[in-house]
């Protein structure tokens, strides 16, 4: 069997076929790490937070972004299962394909975001005159490339090409602002609470580093707890601290806090100007971020319905040039905003519900794990009730306090990802329990009636 066909199939992952954590670690830097990360830390300067706020905030939503990937990402190792198959066990055949669904619109409404950004940028930095509308479209179909050699693809041009242009991008932008602003910098205080600041970090840094099927890609990496979290806390401490942080410091300096103006001056700044330079990072950072988007949504797309893996790439790839050319008209900033509170619980909420399944309730109700065996559709109910009454419920409080919702303004308070995590959690376990409780009462039923059927055939001739 080709490899192409090994990625694409739910069959688990040999461990000989797994890559080693530099691999991994290179690839999830790339998805984590994106220029918008740097543009936000205008949009904090501009909103009245400080340096230690954005610090603070910064690494607290990192440690509660640790606490959903790490999980997820180890599930993944572990069992070196498919997401879509990991969570099919929990939500049942339906509810796998429900779960399937939203992430296949919710990856291409990425992609087709993505491209708008790269298109943006690009202008920036060349000032051509050709529509947005005409060339986000084009630039999605030309991020589709990488995909059609599968994970292998994806894997190579993260490692040899995307991760390093950014590591060294970053670590050179974050060494010459940090050098130049004065050290009262650090101790201004801002005009944001730090309640109403870690609620409006916490959301972008969740909502733009929360992937949904990190199993996919982590089934791919070696099954030990330290070869996951290192890699995952060290891509997140680049793209959603460091990043931001060079943003903020960059926009402190210069007192810009517009994307547009935040390009040109970081083109200047960190590349002296050179427009080619610039060009190539953000090339390679939108470009592995779609490679990412695009082999997630042809993943969820493969247990919605079968298709060859080539033809899947193609179509996702259409509908993510579609929706560029869509979003096109709204604007990015405010695109990114509404995609990122969207992200954060209606990508992470099955996986929440998936990792508390395999980390909680089956450790305490003492229910064994066998990833060795693929159970078959006939042998899985239509539909697990337990875990598709939490998602709902979790769905309905996280999307309900993001703040996307017109005329629900008033329950934008804390961090929505978390509330509608923890919603999920308090509404599945209960439901898992009464669920396994009640599936053993009906096995005792049964196993006491085959006794007495028995009884009674053995006492039959003795009647006679």
């Amino acid at each position: 069997m080709s490899e192409e066909n090994i990625i694409h199939s739910d069959d688990i992952i040999p461990v000989s076929q797994r890559r080693e954590p530099l691999t991994m670690g290179l690839l999830w830097i790339t998805m984590m790490t994106f220029f918008p990360g740097v543009l936000v830390g205008f949009t904090w300067f501009k909103e009245g937070l400080s340096f230690m706020q954005v610090l603070i905030c910064t690494l607290a939503a990192s440690l509660l972004m640790l606490a959903y990937a790490i999980p997820s990402c180890y599930l993944g190792a572990k069992s070196g299962r498919s997401y879509g198959c990991l969570i099919r066990n929990v939500f049942g055949r339906m509810g796998n394909r429900i779960v399937a669904l939203n992430l296949v619109w919710m990856f291409i409404a990425w992609y087709g975001l993505c491209s708008l950004f790269l298109a943006e940028n690009l202008e920036g930095l060349f000032h051509y005159n050709l529509p947005i509308l005409y060339v986000a479209p084009a630039l999605a179909f030309l991020m589709a490339f990488n995909n059609f050699w599968g994970f292998k693809g994806v894997a190579n041009f993260a490692r040899y090409f995307a991760a390093p242009l950014l590591i060294i991008w970053v670590g050179y932008t974050f060494y010459k602002t940090i050098g130049t602003v004065p050290s009262s910098v650090f101790f201004e205080s801002g005009t944001c609470t730090l309640p109403a600041a870690l609620a409006l970090v916490a959301n972008f840094v969740i909502g733009v580093a929360v992937w949904g099927n990190e199993a996919d890609y982590w089934r791919y990496g070696k099954p030990k707890m330290v070869s996951t979290l290192v890699p995952v806390g060290l891509a997140l401490l680049l793209g959603q601290v460091i990043f931001p942080i060079s943003g903020w410091l960059v926009a402190r300096m210069t007192g810009i806090t517009d994307y547009g103006a935040g390009t040109s001056f970081m083109n200047d700044y960190s590349f002296g100007g050179i427009a080619i330079l610039g060009a190539l990072v953000l090339c390679a950072s939108y470009f592995a971020a779609n490679d990412s988007n695009l082999y997630g949504s042809t993943n969820a797309l493969n247990h919605i319905v079968k298709l060859p893996h080539r033809v899947a790439v193609t179509i996702l790839a259409v509908l993510g040039a579609t929706v560029a050319a869509i979003l096109s008209g709204t604007g990015c900033a405010q695109s990114l905003e509404k995609v990122a509170s969207l992200n954060c619980v209606i990508m992470a909420m099955p996986t929440v519900i998936l990792t508390t399944e395999y980390f909680i309730v089956r450790p305490l109700l003492s229910i064994g794990t066998d990833f060795s065996r693929i159970p078959r559709d006939h042998e899985l109910p239509l539909v697990y009730r337990p875990a598709v009454a939490a998602l709902v419920a979790g769905c309905a409080v996280g999307v309900a306090t993001a703040g996307v919702i017109p005329g629900l303004e008033s329950l934008h308070v804390g961090v929505c990802s978390v509330q509608g995590w923890l919603t999920g959690m308090l509404v599945y376990i209960p439901c898992r329990y009464w669920q396994e409780r009640r599936e053993n009462q009906e096995k005792l039923d049964h196993r006491s009636l085959s006794q007495v059927a028995v009884q009674d055939e053995l006492a039959e001739p003795v009647a006679r």
